[in-house]
């Protein structure tokens, strides 16, 4: 198949609030991400770029430094992939407006996801993580302003006031802080080009966008991670945006992080069908409209949900993704070549789940999350709820009391002793890879979520066996008589 040029640019999006992966692991993928047909990043800083200043609290424990900032972008150069840069300017805003310093820009005060477009402080914060983030990414053709999943806009008591108002609305109030933003970011870095994700923008009348000013300003990304997605809708989104006055729009896709919260392994047939998708509302939009396609793969939900599907879990999905955008489809000469890129079996359009290793970068990763995930907890459920010996002999009644035949011990003592053992060493090695490529607090995260629970079920079985398998307590001696002796 001739190569696709449906999206000049396949960007893969870096999200970094959550697992975020060492410079030494990004040195071994970037080479990976270019030779699969991605030519740019979109990266997602959050809590790992190294504010300074008044901002230097928004710092994570193992945030990047300035130097290490600069050796990302060498990386990226070096790999000819094009660097944006994501600041969250109004939603997704809770790590910063989690610190106490910052709660008063909060649009409503318990919840800190979004910034109150009212004060002149939040314009002026947002202003400086835009400065400090730009300052670092010299020559930046794009930056992307969030702007997604402005949860309880207008629902602050200053936003109600200030739509009590005649001919003011929540749509006006949002377009209002786009402009603001995209504005300061047109005036003082007048070579970038603000990019915004589209969810807040396409229920809008088309007459208010128009009249707005927005569409002069930003260029939108349409994001839908479906595997149905309505190519008409969206062909009629594209053509209300360009009606507007958005000269450029953006598609996005998703290889990981979009089908649950807790996902730990990728549905990979899910992701090929939504790249599929996004094909056909390619070769059936306005032409020449769409500037590309960033194929995120989220690591949280939010700042404060669980962790999903880990970067190196991802990369077989994100291979297949990428080059069935490059192809044009997912034939068998495009899986084939996905299998010689990461000498592993490629993933399969039935989302069998290979075990295989491979030699990717993080393929030893990839292979025990799988192995751990599929199989630890089940394993474990089947000796605790299946093996008749445990059902049968030691249920919760008699673990609780410490009782059982002697000669139960001896079925499932040996058992689960095994079962303890084998899980004991994929552990260790797990560990020991997830160490290479993430910092301790995520390989804490990650092991205590997805690990801990059910190796702490085996053990606590095992020593309630213990327990039970004691001697009874011996009867108290009587004591001693110290009256007269007879």
């Amino acid at each position: 198949m001739s190569d696709s040029t449906a999206f000049k640019m396949r960007l893969v999006h870096l999200d970094l609030k959550g697992a975020p992966p060492k410079i030494s692991y990004l040195s071994k993928i970037f080479p990976l991400f270019r030779a699969l047909g991605a030519n740019g990043l979109l990266i997602e800083y959050e809590d790992m770029f190294p504010y300074e200043g008044h901002l230097r609290l928004l710092r994570a424990k193992h945030a990047y430094s300035p130097s290490e900032i600069t050796e990302i972008l060498r990386l990226a150069r070096c790999s000819e992939l094009e660097v944006i840069p994501l600041v969250q300017t109004f939603g997704h805003m809770e790590f910063v407006l989690k610190h106490s310093a910052f709660a008063c820009l909060r649009e409503v005060a318990v919840f800190p996801n979004t910034l109150n477009p009212h004060k002149a402080e939040s314009l002026a914060l947002v202003s400086t993580m835009i400065d400090q983030v730009l300052g670092l990414h010299k020559g930046a053709r794009w930056l992307h302003i969030g702007c997604d999943e402005v949860y309880y806009l207008g629902e602050g008591e200053a936003s109600k006031q200030w739509l009590q108002q005649e001919q003011n609305n929540q749509a006006k109030l949002c377009l209002s802080h786009i402009r603001a933003v995209a504005s300061y970011v047109l005036s003082q870095h007048p070579s970038t080009k603000p990019l915004v994700w589209d969810d807040m923008l396409r229920d809008i009348p088309q007459d208010q966008l128009s009249a707005s000013g927005v569409p002069q300003l930003v260029e939108p990304v349409l994001w839908d991670y479906s595997a149905d997605l309505d190519v008409h809708a969206k062909v009629l989104l594209m053509e209300k945006y360009r009606e507007c006055g958005f000269l450029q729009l953006w598609a996005a896709s998703a290889f990981k992080g979009a089908t649950g919260a807790n996902q730990a392994l990728p549905p990979v047939q899910h992701h090929l069908r939504n790249h599929a998708q996004w094909l056909q509302v390619a070769g059936n939009g306005p032409a020449d409209t769409l500037q590309g396609i960033i194929l995120t793969g989220w690591q949280r939900y939010d700042h404060f949900s669980v962790l999903c599907e880990l970067l190196p879990v991802g990369i077989p999905s994100l291979a297949a993704c990428l080059q069935l955008l490059l192809h044009g489809g997912f034939a068998e000469d495009v899986k084939l070549r996905v299998e010689n890129y990461l000498r592993a079996s490629s993933p399969e359009v039935s989302d069998a789940v290979s075990e295989e290793a491979g030699s990717f970068p993080g393929s030893d990763v990839h292979a025990l999350v799988t192995q751990v995930s599929l199989h630890l907890g089940s394993s474990v459920d089947s000796l605790l709820e299946r093996n008749r010996y445990v059902t049968g002999w030691f249920s919760p009644y008699h673990r609780r009391r410490k009782l059982i035949h002697p000669v139960m011990l001896q079925h499932i003592q040996p058992e689960a002793l095994s079962l303890l053992g084998r899980w004991g060493t994929v552990v260790q090695q797990l560990e020991m890879a997830l160490q290479c490529i993430f910092y301790p607090d995520a390989v804490e995260e990650w092991l205590e979520e997805n690990v801990h629970p059910s190796m702490q079920r085996l053990q606590g079985l095992l020593q309630d066996l213990t327990e039970a398998a004691l001697p009874p307590p011996l009867p108290a001696s009587p004591g001693r008589d110290t009256g007269q002796n007879p």
